[in-house]
């Protein structure tokens, strides 16, 4: 038996394959107090002997709620000397450039925790002063009697040579054996020293957290029983091991949510749909993404708590845009009276109003369940019985009376906010990436994805909605589809014209050295691995890259005419200009590493006849107008390929309810997808 476990900040869900390939879920709220616990509660939900199981793959927002919430580590920052308030000062740039009160991220080390040490190197490596043994010992020192618990060290230009680094390293170990160390170019070996001071910062500022975690839940799973191999997931689509993990927890920021993009993905390959927008609604935010060819796009440009206010990240990770609207995510009316929705969320306690956990403040979900759209009896297959009363009153206390609306009118009012917040998400991948969403195919994941997919794709022109197996479990679905992956990155300033591919070469046979080596501790064999190669790109005076393919034998080819003509193309698609005549320069050497496995498991969903038929009939409002029309009610599993079925209609399965609006099509797929052709 495979097992997948997604924790998110509302609900934790499970998904098991064994051989036969059956399928155990289960979905629980999240006990944020002990995540460990959560886990155990979809075991037993489910009825699984993790004794049984060979794998075990995890996904968790324990990373990044620990820098949200600004709960991580006690962290100190050694640095080079003069050069310690470069992760407060950060860049130049004002990300609102009319907000009288905008503020500067808070950093994450104190400048008192920020010291120095003597020496410098320059920016092509050689050394230009000798590391002081006696400064750097006197910072140790320092930070010890700070109590300290983590130490992050990013000396200038170790990207290029961390013989300093290196040395540094070895006397915080030797005279502070208690701390965690993370070393900058053992994280990313990249230029731009604000970037990768705050990545390094990031990962010494979660690691204790993160290491007493995965190895509390290591004897969590070995006292129940496992011996099999465990996985983690991590923010590039791929999953590592846990001993990597606890070195580099910096790299798993965006695991869960990452997860959903991935199944997305492999769905997109099986029925060869090129352009996807993967679109997750949880129940405390809801993410996109979007997939071109198969593949999800990365970026190196990551901010965690958003490019405002947030702290930069310099590691691939796939590219999610997220909104703070989810089924928890609370109504509120503002100081001039304006309703909102979002970003505080009710979580998994006290949960919405209609939950019965004590919860007063009007929700998402709420509005759903007063609008007729979920049913109170069959919330998570009967998991939780809804409410409606403590949902009514929430609502029209909270938005209702302060506003003089009626409780329908309130609750549409809440969704039609939503949905619009939500769609601006989907916009940000599409539209604002120069993607026409006419073109695209939506997939919905997550608790709300199906139930609010089609007005976002309403709101966007989308002609297409695919509705994939276990939508509110496919997070966890996805991470057993993924592949071991590990990206590294050299920084390689030259002028294309001014190198060889034997030098190319040369400088790439070092990532592919330790690549490999990685992916062969973690279990990979020589013919699982795969290596693909990138250069990053710009026109000489740019200051920004694109990351270009390299597919040609470096050692063979004798000049750069096709490598140049892709990132001219590459150029062209992004920002609508190339410079054919302009000197191009290579900036960064990437590799991605892949350690592919053989996956037997399928994307289709399976029926009963005993589940055919329409179940009933209730009334669901659809829009401001606020008239219920009575919708027939299904039951997934009842529906066979080739069926169809036109809106309105309400679709139920465990965890999801889908939402056919009147002039929608739906159609079944040979695997058991629903194909809905969104009506105008």
């Amino acid at each position: 038996m495979r097992i997948a476990v997604d924790i998110g900040g509302t609900f934790t869900d499970l998904v098991a394959v064994d051989d036969d390939g059956r399928v155990h879920r289960s979905k629980t709220l999240t006990t944020p107090d002990d995540l460990a616990r959560g886990i155990q509660d979809c075991l037993s939900a489910a009825k699984i002997d993790v004794s049984q199981a060979t794998f075990f793959v995890h996904g968790s927002t324990i990373t990044i709620n620990a820098v949200l919430e600004r709960k991580g580590a006690r962290t100190g920052l050694i640095t080079t000397k003069g050069f310690r308030d470069v992760y407060e000062i950060g860049r130049g740039n004002r990300p609102e450039g009319y907000n009288l009160f905008f503020k500067r991220p808070v950093p994450l080390v104190p400048r008192d925790l920020r010291l120095e040490v003597d020496e410098r190197l320059y920016a092509a490596g050689e050394v230009l002063k000798p590391l002081d043994e006696q400064s750097a010992s006197e910072s140790i020192g320092a930070l010890k009697a700070a109590g300290v618990e983590s130490v992050a060290v990013c000396l200038l230009h170790s990207y290029a040579n961390p013989v300093h680094e290196e040395r540094l390293g070895q006397l915080v170990r030797q005279q502070f054996p208690e701390a965690y160390v993370s070393l900058s170019h053992e994280i990313l070996r990249e230029f731009r020293e604000y970037e990768r001071t705050s990545t390094t910062v990031l990962n010494s500022y979660v690691e204790p957290i993160v290491q007493r975690y995965l190895i509390s839940l290591e004897k969590t799973l070995e006292t129940s029983g496992f011996h099999g191999t465990f996985r983690v997931m991590q923010s590039n689509g791929g999953v590592m091991s846990a001993d990597t993990a606890k070195k580099m927890p910096v790299t798993m920021m965006e695991s869960g949510p990452v997860a959903g993009v991935i199944a997305a993905a492999h769905l997109g390959e099986k029925l060869d749909c090129r352009h996807i927008i993967s679109f997750d609604m949880g129940g405390t935010t809801a993410k996109a993404s979007l997939i071109k060819d198969f593949h999800p796009e990365v970026t190196s440009s990551y901010y965690v708590g958003g490019y405002i206010t947030g702290h930069p990240m310099m590691l691939p990770v796939v590219d999610i845009v997220e909104v703070g609207n989810g089924g928890g995510s609370i109504a509120w009316i503002d100081a001039a009276g304006g309703l909102k929705v979002g970003p505080q969320s009710a979580g998994a306690v006290p949960g919405p109003a209609c939950y019965g956990q004590d919860g007063t403040e009007p929700t998402v979900t709420d509005a759903n369940l007063i609008v007729g759209r979920i049913d109170p009896g069959y919330f998570l297959g009967s998991g939780i019985r809804l409410q409606r009363d403590k949902a009514a009153q929430a609502i029209t206390e909270k938005i209702g009376k302060p506003l003089r609306f009626s409780l329908e009118e309130a609750a549409v009012g809440i969704l039609t906010i939503a949905n619009f917040n939500m769609s601006l998400a989907v916009r940000a991948v599409s539209v604002e990436k120069g993607y026409d969403p006419r073109d695209c195919v939506l997939v919905p994941s997550g608790g709300g994805g199906a139930l609010h997919a089609l007005a976002i794709a309403r709101e966007l022109s989308v002609p297409r909605v695919i509705i994939p197996p276990m939508p509110a479990h496919f997070s966890a679905l996805g991470m057993l589809l993924a592949d071991l992956k590990h990206d590294y990155v050299q920084t390689f300033v030259r002028e294309l014209a001014e190198t060889s591919g034997a030098e190319l070469a040369d400088a790439f046979a070092g990532l592919e050295k330790t690549a490999i080596e990685t992916l062969t501790e973690e279990g990979a064999g020589r013919r699982q691995i795969l290596l693909r190669r990138f250069l990053d790109m710009r026109y000489r005076g740019q200051e920004y890259t694109l990351p270009v393919p390299i597919t040609e034998n470096l050692r063979a080819i004798s000049d750069f005419n096709a490598i140049r003509s892709r990132f001219d193309q590459l150029h062209q698609e992004h920002y609508g200009h190339s410079a054919p005549n302009e000197p191009v320069m290579m900036v960064n050497l990437r590799l991605s590493a892949l350690g592919r496995f053989e996956n037997r498991l399928s994307l289709a969903s399976s029926s009963r006849d005993s589940d055919s038929g329409e179940r009933g009939k209730r009334p669901v409002i659809f829009d401001n107008s606020q008239q219920p029309v009575d919708c027939p009610i299904f039951l997934r599993s009842g529906f066979k390929a080739g069926a169809q079925l036109k809106g309105p209609a309400v679709i139920e399965e465990l965890g999801a309810t889908i939402l056919l609006y009147p002039g929608d099509k739906m159609q079944v797929n040979d695997f058991g997808h629903l194909v809905i052709d969104v009506g105008s």
